[in-house]
């Protein structure tokens, strides 16, 4: 019997414990949705613990150790990962690996505290980076870090592991921002995890750029710690792996769709689709008063944990929140990532878009029904914007 037959076995044989653990996963993402504070770190460690117990579908490592990883890894991850489709054309390669280990280059790999951290590949749309990492430690289990859903629902069989990441980053000499995110990846062995970040810029970026990763600190949920009352990081790190990666922007297949339609305080300015992302740039009164660089910085030297919703409402300013959700021509639902002003990001999944239906509440409630009944819902009526856009 091959190890993905097995592999099949145990999740179907596994499905009614899966079912049950999707609707806690499903209240406990809406908790967070109106606490404002969906994003990545959050998806993964609220969906950890509906795929704890199925393991890792960790069969085989010796046989997948054996092969080259780094420089490889977005053909490793791309299939599952929330951002997922082909990156093969796409990525910049920058370090390689051969078949004994060795990397053809130091330049991008630093190790403290145990851990070693290798940045192996990089891909730029212009709006976000894409960077492929490898982390090694030989103290380490990696075999017990739980694997969260990264799919619409548990029949997409989508799940990916994740690895928390703490510090800041930087691109060309703009101000450090917060690292909110986890890398979603594949444990290859006991030591050694491989998985993408994907890093949102703050304004459309052109030509070529440097990225400035500074990591002050990396962990992972257990399997074996999830019937906590909190999910954290059970197993994490201290330390300073800092990284500068060189990026060019790929606007290969990147369309920005100029919309411009208002409707009471809400603008739908523009759209951007790339391979493996749409873009929906929203803007309300609320976010006309812009909230400079080094006003942000300081509010969050006090709390590195406010949303920018939280500190307009420390500042006095008035702050009006969207929700936006979209389908392609299909009806099929886009996946909804992190929604923040002026900006909701969708993952493709490699569906086809060549139209788009966007729609924009002002409602959470209001979306959460569309998000469970489809883009027929009644709810469709209440968009404050309701647009269908052609992108072909």
């Amino acid at each position: 019997m091959t190890d993905e037959k097995l592999d099949q076995i145990l999740k179907q044989a596994l499905a009614p414990e899966i079912s049950d653990r999707e609707i806690q996963v499903h209240r406990r993402k809406e908790k967070m949705r109106k606490s404002g504070r969906v994003g990545k770190i959050a998806a993964a460690a609220v969906a950890a613990a509906v795929i704890g117990i199925l393991g890792l579908g960790y069969l085989n490592p010796a046989l997948a150790a054996k092969l080259p990883l780094i420089g490889k890894i977005f053909e490793r991850v791309e299939e599952d990962a929330t951002y997922s489709g082909d990156y093969t054309e796409k990525g910049t390669v920058l370090t390689n690996e051969d078949s004994s280990g060795k990397l053809d280059t130091q330049d991008y790999s630093v190790s403290d505290s145990g851990i070693t951290l290798t940045a192996s590949e990089v891909y730029c749309d212009g709006y976000s980076i894409f960077l492929t990492v490898n982390i090694e430690a030989k103290e380490a289990d990696f075999t017990h870090i739980p694997e969260h859903y990264t799919g619409m629902n548990a029949a997409d069989s989508r799940t990916t592991a994740g690895f928390y990441i703490n510090g800041t980053w930087s691109t060309d000499g703009s101000l450090p921002e917060r690292l909110a995110n986890t890398f979603e990846g594949k444990v290859i062995d006991s030591h050694t995890f491989a998985g993408m970040l994907k890093i949102e810029l703050e304004q459309k970026t052109e030509g070529s750029g440097q990225l400035n990763l500074n990591v002050t600190g990396l962990g992972y949920d257990d399997d074996r710690m999830l019937d906590g009352e909190e999910i954290t990081a059970s197993h994490w790190t201290e330390g300073s792996w800092n990284i500068a990666v060189p990026f060019e922007v790929n606007g290969a297949d990147v369309k920005t769709i100029e919309v411009g339609e208002q409707n009471g305080n809400i603008t739908l300015e523009d759209v951007v689709i790339s391979p493996y992302q749409v873009i929906v740039h929203a803007a309300t009164p609320g976010e006309q008063r812009e909230l400079t660089e080094d006003r942000k910085e300081k509010l969050l030297s006090k709390d590195p944990d406010l949303t920018d919703a939280e500190m307009f409402e420390i500042l006095g300013w008035s702050y009006e929140p969207c929700y936006t959700i979209c389908f392609n021509q299909d009806g099929e639902m886009l996946y909804p990532d992190a929604e923040m002003p002026g900006r909701a990001g969708f993952a493709v999944q490699g569906k086809e878009v060549k139209t788009l239906y966007v729609f924009i509440f002002d409602n959470l409630d209001d979306w959460t029904q569309m998000e469970q009944e489809g883009m027929s819902s009644s709810a469709a009526g209440k968009a404050v914007i309701a647009k269908e856009i052609r992108v072909e």
